[in-house]
């Protein structure tokens, strides 16, 4: 192997996108520093090693620190062009072996993974930190008069309308009932006036915290307080909630969802008669406890409530976790996604499992670096490119099939179908199943 071919081979490199200006040789007939041989050229025919004095400036160290971890090199101008705008290219040059030419896929992939967590992450803990700028916001301007005067106004439109929607559901419900051969008169009335009176004291409640709010001049320092100790009260709550009665659930869901700035509630409404005979049935059921055997369920149940009210206390600690885990239930798609193009195509023998995994980590590298995009976009800007990105990324799908394997177009759009839902449907049971398991190791 001559100076030449390494020079030619080392070319190949991350060094190639800033093509720096080549130096003259002038240290012919030198010793090589590492083995000796005399030196043709910059790189030692001998060993390889460069005659370069090393010496670089700092940027160019950070250049090299960021190679190495992300292993990039001059083939990234070649893949990327390809993974994002020519798929189908892409994916028959890695099934029929031109392979050099391209990043390795894996290593796409795991650095596709790697961005899409770091700017998830990024994203979630950006959103949360707006959100709690928002909500101090409002919490401060509640120390004026103007500012409580409004807060108050709108504690007392939302008094309004929540009376209006249970009063106008009561009687949907009691005409209902009255249809019903043989009904009850007396008992139906008697049910829709206690639905009238629990939404007028209900309105009436509401109604006297906005006024105890306008007249109320530490209203923002409660507010803030309150905020800081969300967290805290709604875990309290959380863990005081009662499943087997559906009047104590109501209440205590009511109290989770008003342990925030007054004026924001969320409310929770019980079941109907039926539904609660049916869930006390089902809890007579499951429950054991009448008959001194031990309620597993309940312990169950227990140990779920303590979990997630230490998820909500501590939301950091929780996110910590689930990302710690992301990355590698995220990997699982791979087979998932490789296996669901081995399905589509199982008539065609001349592709193995080993080429829809290489067609599998493209895709997957794509949906990746997409999405991490949009998780560092602006907040205004993220709406309008989640539409392109939706409607991207079946159309990569569709192109990779059609260019890859050499689908017709009605063959590839089915099949685009089947492993678009097959994927989407694994990607929501495996984010469901991480916030599961983060849950269970709180």
């Amino acid at each position: 192997m001559t100076a030449a071919d390494l020079e030619a081979g080392v070319a190949d490199s991350a060094a190639s996108f800033i093509r720096p200006k080549k130096k003259p040789f002038t240290h012919q007939g030198e010793p090589c520093k590492n083995c000796g041989t005399p030196l043709e050229g910059w790189y030692c025919h001998s060993c390889g090693q460069n005659a370069d004095t090393h010496h670089r400036s700092i940027l160019h160290l950070i250049w090299e620190a960021i190679e190495g971890m992300f292993h990039l090199d001059g083939r990234l101008a070649n893949t990327l062009p390809l993974l994002f705008f020519k798929p189908g290219k892409l994916a028959k040059d890695y099934m029929e072996g031109r392979i050099v030419r391209h990043v390795p896929p894996f290593r796409t992939f795991l650095v596709a993974l790697l961005l899409f967590i770091f700017s998830a992450e990024h994203a979630i803990h950006g959103f949360r930190h707006q959100q709690e700028l928002k909500e101090e916001k409002e919490a401060a301007e509640l120390a004026t008069p103007a500012g409580r005067k409004v807060k108050a106004d709108l504690i007392r439109k939302g008094a309004t309308e929540d009376r209006d929607g249970r009063l106008m559901s009561a009687a949907a419900q009691r005409d209902e009932d009255l249809k019903e051969a043989g009904a009850d008169k007396a008992k139906i009335a008697q049910e829709y006036a206690d639905d009238v009176k629990e939404a007028q004291d209900r309105y009436a409640k509401l109604v006297a915290e906005a006024d105890a709010l306008e007249k109320n001049p530490n209203a923002a320092a409660e507010a803030l307080a309150k905020l800081h100790n969300r967290g805290s009260e709604v875990a309290e709550q959380i863990r005081d909630m009662d499943f087997q009665s559906s009047d104590k659930l109501e209440a205590s869901a009511n109290k989770i969802a008003d342990a925030q700035i007054a004026g924001q509630h969320f409310n929770v409404v019980a079941p109907d008669e039926t539904k609660r005979a049916e869930i006390k049935a089902a809890v007579a059921e499951q429950g054991h406890g009448a008959s001194g055997k031990r309620d597993y369920g309940a312990e169950t149940l227990g140990s779920w409530k303590k979990n997630l009210a230490k998820a909500v206390a501590n939301p950091d600690y929780f996110l910590l976790v689930m990302f710690g885990w992301a990355h590698r239930l995220a990997v699982l798609l791979l087979p998932i996604t490789g296996l669901s193009l081995a399905l589509v195509y199982v008539n065609k023998r001349q592709y193995f499992i080993y080429d829809h995994l290489l067609v599998a980590t493209n895709l997957l590298s794509f949906s990746f670096l997409i999405y991490a995009i949009l998780f560092v976009l602006p907040g205004a800007m993220m709406p309008w490119f989640l539409g392109i990105v939706q409607l991207w990324a079946p159309i990569n799908l569709f192109q990779t099939l059609r260019g890859g394997y050499g689908s017709s177009i009605i063959g590839a759009l089915l099949k685009t179908f089947i492993v678009w839902m097959i994927s989407m449907t694994s990607f929501g049971l495996l984010v469901g199943g991480l916030m599961v398991f983060t849950l269970s190791q709180m």
